[in-house]
């Protein structure tokens, strides 16, 4: 069952450090984009994926074209992606390690959230760091260990 409860997803939250960003898009517009920008302001390590601008420069950070490009353990994959193509995200997730699978507004997948849990990943579905983080009142970003 996806994580629905505040308390769950404040700790998921400040448990995080490091976000692989599937679907992040180098247009300055695109909500990807701002998430981006405001997960960093928060203390997020994120790293852009996006198999189109690999190798470029997104908010101070390269692209990588996938997960399996990424060399460093991924606590949570925020995925940007339509609900027909979220499946291959949180496959993708699920081989790399990932602890954990945020799908953004308007993002469904249930059989491919149901893996993900199968496989030991927490699952978010259906909202937005962007807003939960002010919602929850999480000012800090992620918390030391």
């Amino acid at each position: 069952m996806p994580l629905t409860a505040d308390e769950d997803i404040s700790r998921l939250l400040r448990e995080t450090r490091t976000i692989a960003m599937v679907g992040a898009s180098g247009r300055p517009g695109r909500a990807s984009n701002g998430v981006m920008q405001f997960l960093q302001r928060q203390g997020y390590r994120v790293i852009p994926v996006n198999p189109t601008i690999a190798g470029e420069t997104l908010n101070g950070e390269t692209v990588v074209a996938s997960l399996a490009d990424i060399d460093e353990p991924i606590d949570l994959v925020d995925i940007f992606r339509r609900s027909d193509r979220a499946g291959e995200a949180i496959d993708a997730a699920i081989a790399a390690g990932a602890k954990a699978v945020w799908t953004q507004l308007g993002v469904f997948d249930p059989e491919a959230i149901a893996r993900a849990e199968e496989a030991g990943l927490e699952a978010v579905v259906n909202r937005c760091p962007n807003i939960e983080i002010p919602r929850l009142g999480i000012a800090d970003g992620p918390q030391p260990t």
